[in-house]
């Protein structure tokens, strides 16, 4: 029952982060919200809902592990798993023009992390700062892309696709709240799932969260950019993974740390914590070099994900 209930989360979670930025649109379309507006909520905050409800789930639930391993194997995960599967799919061009921002924002966001976990515990007023420095990111955020029409005009295409569906106002916030219904239900089973699947084998509910729950987690992130890259928009892919990753940090972790203290284990600092900023500084890296994902480039990155997946399987408790 437990892989039943896991699996079945990851399907709820998939299908209300779907049917919640669906709603979301067509809502906010429908009452004259600008299309800027619409891809800052969209593809900063809809396609993070997921760990939002995990993160809360695994708190309430007095889980921290679960919640940080979900944040930590995300950001992995974003990085290396669906911007590599995105660059096989369509090479994306690197430009580091209006992306500075939220690159330089991802790599301060992840150092931080990276303090927090020398000091071994996020308390609740670190938290609280970490969700002020989300706000303050956001409003600035939103500012600058006010003056950018790449997202614009493919977030524009999008409600075009859309509004195709002839949803009234009634099924489009049915398709929200239902969205956000399942998001909720597909956080309590998998993260239910995944802590008894942890406990019948024997592996640490961390490494729970850096695998199963982070990828379930990031399926919305991982359609958006192969959506994205497919159709000629590597702005949108690669600014996805870059305000997700900053949002999983500040936002999701903020608000765990709200609710219950987060421990930091010393083999994730040192294993973890390192492979995440590893892959930050890689990304920050390309973008400043202008360079432009390959397939090859994708591909190697995908193998590195599943060579760090299998490790932290078969040799994460010898450390």
């Amino acid at each position: 029952m437990s892989y039943l209930f896991a699996t079945a989360g990851l399907i709820f979670l998939f299908v209300g982060g779907e049917s919640l930025v669906r709603g979301a649109v067509i809502t906010a379309d429908r009452l004259g919200v600008s299309p800027i507006l619409i891809a800052f909520v969209v593809v900063g905050f809809g396609t993070s809902a997921p760990e939002l409800v995990v993160c809360l789930e695994a708190a309430f639930r007095d889980q921290p592990d679960i919640a940080l391993g979900n944040v930590v194997g995300s950001n992995i995960a974003n990085i290396l798993l669906i911007l590599g599967i995105a660059a096989i799919v369509r090479p994306l061009v690197l430009r580091n023009g209006f992306m500075r921002r939220d690159n330089a924002a991802m790599v301060i966001a992840t150092l931080v992390l990276v303090a927090l976990g020398l000091y071994g515990r996020i308390l609740a007023w670190q938290g609280l700062l970490m969700i002020a420095a989300l706000g303050g990111y956001l409003v600035f955020s939103l500012w600058c892309d006010r003056r950018e029409a790449g997202q614009q005009s493919f977030v524009e295409h999008e409600m075009e696709e859309m509004r195709s569906l002839s949803l009234g106002p009634k099924l489009a916030l049915l398709a929200l709240f239902g969205g956000l219904g399942l998001l909720i239900l597909g956080s309590h089973l998998l993260v239910g799932g995944a802590i008894e699947i942890a406990v019948s084998f024997g592996i640490p509910q961390a490494v729970i969260g850096l695998s199963l729950v982070a990828i379930g987690t990031s399926l919305p992130e991982l359609a958006t950019a192969v959506i994205a890259s497919y159709r000629g928009h590597p702005d949108v892919a690669l600014g996805n993974v870059l305000g997700s990753n900053v949002f999983n940090i500040l936002g999701m972790l903020g608000v765990t740390a709200l609710v219950t203290q987060v421990p930091i284990g010393a083999t994730m600092l040192r294993v973890d914590f390192m492979v995440m900023l590893a892959a930050a500084l890689l990304l920050a890296l390309l973008l400043v070099s202008k360079r432009t994902m390959r397939a090859p480039l994708g591909a190697a990155m995908v193998a590195a994900y599943g060579a760090y997946i299998y490790f932290i399987f078969t040799g994460y408790s010898a450390l």
